[in-house]
């Protein structure tokens, strides 16, 4: 069974169309990355599985709920991460989840857990305006997982960490399923990245998706198409380049 299905889902701002007719499988229990260059319609596909903005066509479903009629529901069941997170900077990374774990309801003890899985239990007492951004970015995960959601939705979490701190919350998001029966959508501009967490893969560009399956279907359908296959990255940007020339010629 699918977590989340998307039929045809396209929004578009007046003339110019940020996703086309994108149809997604996200298979539950599964870490799915999302790929695509900066500006391909990623973030503004995720915004629409949030909520966040309103397709101009199409549907999904989420767990079997649709949108908009359980979109209350859909949301009580998903964890997000959305471009930069916000946070009050004049209270404590520990305040701050604890508006986030009263809102939700949830025991105080689920502050200190999600603390702990993102490696900010030593720097819980210190304000957020004084976090670094890879300790903001740890923040707003541990935000998204505090519910102990089905859906996580992460957009580029790992963005201004070090190679230690990518590592690290690569290895967390790739053991989310097994640890809290959870399915995952990641999204980054590098396959390099998504590879080494996800199980499969959509590649966005333009708004428009290119491929969706593991990577062991990504590379057979690369090199039937005559694609390099020894570097995902260069598969990655073949299929891009590909679809540019195919825009070009329309």
């Amino acid at each position: 069974m699918n977590m989340i299905e998307t039929h045809d889902l396209t929004k578009s701002y007046g003339h110019f169309q940020a996703v086309s007719n994108v149809n997604l499988h996200i298979p539950k229990g599964r870490v799915y990355g999302f790929v695509g260059p900066n500006g391909a319609g990623k973030s503004t596909t995720m915004k629409m599985l949030l909520g966040l903005t309103v397709p101009t066509k199409g549907s999904f479903s989420i767990n079997g709920k649709t949108y908009p009629k359980d979109r209350e529901e859909i949301l009580r069941n998903t964890g997000s991460f959305i471009e930069a997170p916000a946070f009050y900077g004049n209270l404590t990374g520990e305040e701050n989840l604890d508006l986030i774990r009263r809102i939700l309801k949830l025991p105080k003890s689920s502050v200190a857990e999600a603390l702990e899985l993102v490696g900010l239990t030593p720097f819980q007492k210190r304000l957020a305006k004084k976090y670094s951004l890879g300790m903001k970015q740890r923040l707003g995960l541990a935000g998204a997982l505090i519910g102990r959601p089905q859906l996580l939705i992460l957009d580029e979490p790992t963005n201004g960490l070090d190679p230690a701190g990518i590592h690290e919350i690569r290895e967390l998001i790739r053991s989310l399923p097994k640890q809290f029966d959870c399915t995952v959508l990641v999204s980054s501009h590098l396959l390099s990245e998504i590879q080494l967490m996800a199980d499969h893969i959509g590649i966005l560009n333009r708004g428009e998706l290119l491929f969706e399956g593991p990577l062991e279907e990504l590379k057979a359908y690369a090199a039937s198409n005559g694609y390099p296959v020894d570097n995902l990255e260069d598969t990655f940007l073949a299929l891009v380049h590909q679809a540019e020339e195919r825009g070009w010629e329309k």
